[in-house]
């Protein structure tokens, strides 16, 4: 995990100064005069060469004294909010599409080759090709104006995260599906698969006790990646639905040029996908006792 995270800190710093634009130009205004802009930039310590700047950023990040660069706060107070509101979509959305992809992917291998499995990955492969943006409108038209049932966009109650989790977990539904089917297929082929069935235990106790539970590995590791890019690439959803989470912040600190918050902001994304398929791995012996012996 360090040098991975150490690798991602680097990589987003570098890559940030990479882009044209002076942040303390941009804070002191087209007209101001070299001087105002000099002190800026010494305030912010932007005139340091980059090695600098970049140890002065871990430091700043670990102490707590990392400041944004356009309001002067503290970053961890600005990215924390946004990075809950986010986490909380996400979780939303994870949750949706693993409970409609598994349960879609074990109806297509259990009805493999007809049409309940031709429709399930028809929807698979419609929600994959499916922009985000297109079907974030299309929800808020039909459920927003045209029902009325739910509001098009914000932060509030519950009801304000249905679309856009709606939004952001079909293409991950559409995934956990296919891999749900093509797991399951291979493990209905197994010879224990077979015995059980044939000794009269009822189907529906062996594909849930016997298959599922042998083909959940490839699952949990998908839904996994999918639960990590949901966090640094649910910008369009927010964007869409006005919701206030780290992706829409982080779009607008690069137009900014706000140096810390974007750092901060990508940091903190790769430490919860770290985290997460940190856990994946360790799900695996709790799901194969195989695994855990090893």
């Amino acid at each position: 995990m360090i040098p991975i995270l150490f690798g991602v800190s680097v990589l987003s710093f570098l890559l940030l100064h990479l882009i044209p634009g002076d942040p303390a130009r941009i804070i002191a205004g087209i007209g101001a005069a070299p001087e105002d802009v000099e002190v800026i930039r010494k305030e912010f310590n932007l005139d340091a060469p980059l090695y600098v700047q970049y140890i002065s950023f871990i430091t700043g990040l670990f102490n707590g004294n990392l400041k944004s660069i356009n309001t002067q706060d503290a970053v961890i107070k600005e990215i924390i909010p946004r990075f809950v509101n986010t986490f909380q979509l996400s979780l939303f959305s994870i949750f949706v599409s693993s409970i409609i992809g598994i349960t879609f992917g074990i109806i297509a291998a259990v009805k493999r080759n007809t049409w309940i499995d031709n429709l399930v990955m028809g929807f698979s492969l419609f929600g994959i090709s499916m922009p985000i943006f297109w079907l974030g409108i299309l929800l808020m038209l039909v459920f927003s104006l045209y029902l009325n049932i739910l509001p098009p966009g914000g932060k509030g109650g519950f009801q304000h995260i249905i679309l856009p989790g709606i939004t952001l977990g079909v293409a991950s539904a559409a995934i956990v599906a296919r891999m749900t089917r093509a797991s399951m297929l291979q493990v209905l082929n197994q010879d224990y698969i077979r015995t059980a069935l044939s000794t009269g235990l009822p189907k529906g106790k062996v594909i849930v006790k016997y298959a599922l539970k042998n083909a959940l590995i490839p699952v949990v590791t998908v839904v996994g990646l999918q639960f990590g890019y949901m966090l640094g690439g649910a910008v369009l959803t927010e964007s869409v639905f006005g919701w206030p989470g780290l992706g829409r912040l982080i779009v607008d600190s690069i137009f900014n040029r706000d140096y810390p918050v974007v750092q901060a902001g990508i940091l903190l994304i790769a430490v919860v996908f770290v985290l997460v398929n940190l856990g994946v791995d360790l799900l695996y012996a709790v799901l194969d006792p195989r695994i855990r012996r090893r």
